[in-house]
């Protein structure tokens, strides 16, 4: 059910997938397993509507994401648009394209800061996961790029069991790096990550011992440099608030248009989620059935419906519901109120066989 234009609050922020085409093939991608094709993508004309639209909806960030960002060649022309709105611009990237030029062009353009993904702090184990040899060796030098520009940088480390052993020295290598924020963000387990969960999934004792090292770090870094963590569902007994909760603080746009409540969403097949070309940003977020499907607390089941959580974890993740369970209106199973609880056990139990060999991430054909 629709709720009535203007009584919704106004996204934080504005996720901009501006392609599905990559460099890497990392296996826990949370890009869907049908990536857009480079001739779906939208141009730099509509890409500029849409954030006049974020803009004057009430948005205040932007994250140029991808796929790898870079490989637009109109990045530059997007984020001086969106510096022109007083947008707030992050660019979500490998970085294994940026040159110096690049670098140089986006600072002029107005980037405010990047944030840049590494896959281990062991070069050979870096570059298997993310299947780029010699990836690593470059993250780390345009690392270093970014840091002597005193351009705001952000490392982001996504663990899981083939690279969790190595939390401590990625603190330290970011600490190094000069960067201002660190996140050791456990894999979350959509599309390419879903695909290979049985391989990325920590042990719990794993997962001890990495929150462990994350403690320290904090400890140890405090005022210097900011550790965010990120920790798997599967191991919780409480779910995380998915995005802060269906359609309430972020919108997500995909390279071809369409707009979703998360990057996951459209693994939700009963939903038609509108697109950018057909309609305005402001009618999709307030009105659209899609994004009120699961908005707020009125579509929630029992047990969700009745427990003193349900406005702080607003149910959970959807998509997890349907990922383990087959419906994205069920409790999210990570809950142990969940009455499908065990489906969690099960999977935690698959996951202490021995790793299967990663499927790695296309790139669109």
């Amino acid at each position: 059910m629709s709720l009535a234009a203007g009584s919704i609050a106004p996204p934080m922020a504005l996720l901009a997938e501006l392609t599905h085409r990559c460099p890497l093939q990392c296996p826990y991608c949370s890009n869907p397993l049908e990536l857009d094709r480079m001739a779906a993508e939208l141009e730099a004309d509509v890409w500029k509507r849409v954030l006049d639209q974020a803009a004057a909806l009430g948005v205040l960030q932007v994250h140029f994401s991808g796929g790898e960002p870079l490989l637009r060649r109109d990045l530059e022309e997007l984020v001086r648009h969106a510096r022109s709105l007083d947008l707030y611009t992050n660019l979500i990237t490998s970085g294994v394209t940026l040159t110096e030029a690049r670098l140089a062009s986006l600072i002029e353009a107005g980037l405010d800061h990047v944030q840049l993904s590494l896959q281990d702090v062991a070069a050979e184990n870096a570059d298997r996961i993310g299947g780029l040899k010699g990836g690593h060796r470059r993250k780390l030098d345009v690392a270093r790029m970014i840091a002597a520009a005193d351009l705001a940088l952000t490392l982001n480390f996504v663990v899981h069991r083939q690279n969790v052993a190595n939390v401590p020295e990625m603190i330290e290598l970011a600490a190094a790096l000069g960067a201002r924020r660190v996140e050791i963000a456990h894999t979350q387990y959509y599309g390419w990550g879903l695909l290979n969960r049985d391989a990325l999934l920590p042990s719990a004792e794993q997962l001890h011992v990495a929150t462990a090292a994350v403690e320290a770090g904090q400890s140890r870094h405090a005022g210097r440099m900011v550790i965010d963590y990120v920790t798997p569902d599967y191991h919780a007994t409480q779910p995380k608030p998915c995005m802060g909760g269906w359609a309430r603080r972020f919108i997500n746009i995909t390279p071809s248009g369409r707009a979703l409540p998360c990057h996951a969403a459209e693994t939700i097949r009963t939903l038609r989620f509108p697109s950018v070309q057909d309609m305005p940003l402001a009618e999709i977020w307030e009105g659209s059935e899609a994004f009120n499907r699961f908005r707020g607390i009125g579509w929630m089941p029992e047990p969700c419906r009745g427990c003193p959580m349900k406005e702080e974890d607003w149910g959970g993740c959807r998509c997890q519901a349907l990922a383990l369970l087959g419906d994205a209106a069920a409790t999210d199973p990570v809950c142990t109120r969940s009455p499908r609880h065990d489906a969690v056990q099960l999977a935690l139990a698959a996951s202490t066989a021995p790793a299967p060999e990663f499927a790695y991430r296309r790139n669109p054909r």
